[in-house]
């Protein structure tokens, strides 16, 4: 097998901000994507680091350069291939992702199938997506959420002081949606109970990760004040977090660019359902690639955030869709993308 990459600059549809970086909004986002060749067939893959989690450009595609080397001649021995590399590059969770979906792709397109059947799953059962409000001046939402008409389903940014003041407006453009909101480590527990306790007025289907991952003492009285589903995210990296999360959060957001890939979030679906947790996957801004292969596993799990390809301008490929919250999971093999 041959591995090639390649860096690729994304432009954003608007600007993008979050409470935990509030100084960094972003309005273009680098990625890389990553070609597996075999057989006559390419597997893609992409890798989208944040630096949240230690991790760069850089240090992804360094990993990646070396992953290259230790990839072998049979694509479908994932376990041989992956298990070494998971632990060599336990560090570059977005790097090991690309490859395992990558090689997903690839193994989908030499047996003619999508990754969804090669997974036994029924695409008809996956949720609709949730599309993503980020923080910003009271109007620009205003104006974002009336440009999202078509999605009944809305994430919004919180964690600052005016969350009343936004999710006010928030109802008044958007009275009959499903409203999701998403704290990204924005409060605290000195302050957690009663910020939950004022957004929950607004009717909400979930609150994410209220407060940091080191600070979740606040957790247990909002939820025996019966607020929530309380979601872990930031608190949730790997296979290892989920338990643990069980004591705090009715449920975990799985993002394969945080647990490295397919493989890894199916143990952490099957992991949190033993513990009878709700499972969201989310996303980070990816191209359709990176979101595609968590799409894949939409018929597992409760919730989806999966609309990283929807807050683009130039998503270079095309086939998952997205309409009116609806991701489309074809019949074309591998993850179903054909590049424009």
């Amino acid at each position: 097998m041959k591995l090639t990459l390649e860096r690729r600059k994304l432009k954003l549809r608007h600007p993008f901000l979050i409470a935990r970086a509030m100084d960094n909004k972003s309005t273009d986002k680098e990625v890389l994507l990553v070609r597996v060749e075999h057989g006559g067939k390419v597997g893609w893959g992409e890798a989208a680091p944040i630096s949240y989690y230690h991790q760069s450009l850089d240090s992804a595609e360094a990993a990646l350069r070396q992953m290259g080397e230790m990839l072998g001649d049979d694509p479908f021995a994932l376990d041989k291939i992956l298990d070494p590399i998971r632990v060599k590059f336990a560090d570059q969770s977005a790097a090991v992702c690309a490859l395992d979906g990558a090689l997903h792709d690839l193994i989908g397109k030499l047996l003619g199938i999508p990754v969804w059947k090669l997974l036994g799953l029924d695409p008809s059962r996956a949720p609709l997506t949730s599309f993503t409000i980020g923080i910003d001046k009271l109007d620009i939402m205003a104006a974002k959420v009336r440009e999202a008409a078509e999605y009944p389903i809305l994430k919004i940014k919180v964690g600052t002081p005016n969350d009343d003041e936004v999710l006010t407006m928030i109802r008044r453009e958007a009275p009959n949606k499903t409203l999701r909101v998403d704290a990204n480590c924005g409060w605290t527990s000195a302050n957690v109970l009663e910020r939950c306790s004022s957004v929950a007025r607004y009717k909400l289907d979930l609150i994410e990760q209220p407060t940091p991952p080191g600070d979740l003492e606040g957790l247990p009285a909002v939820r025996a004040a019966g607020i929530g589903p309380l979601i872990a995210d930031e608190s949730c990296v790997g296979v290892s977090d989920v338990l643990k999360c069980a004591e705090m959060f009715d449920g975990i957001n799985i993002k394969l660019s945080k647990c490295g890939g397919i493989r890894p979030a199916i143990q952490m679906i099957h992991t949190a359902r033993s513990a009878g947790m709700k499972v969201m996957l989310g996303c980070m801004v990816e191209t359709s690639v990176g979101i595609a292969a968590a799409a894949h596993l939409g018929p597992m799990v409760d919730f989806i955030d999966l609309d990283g390809h929807l807050l683009l301008a130039n998503d270079p490929f095309e086939g998952l869709g997205g309409a009116n919250g609806r991701l489309t999971l074809n019949d074309r093999p591998g993850l179903g993308l054909v590049e424009r």
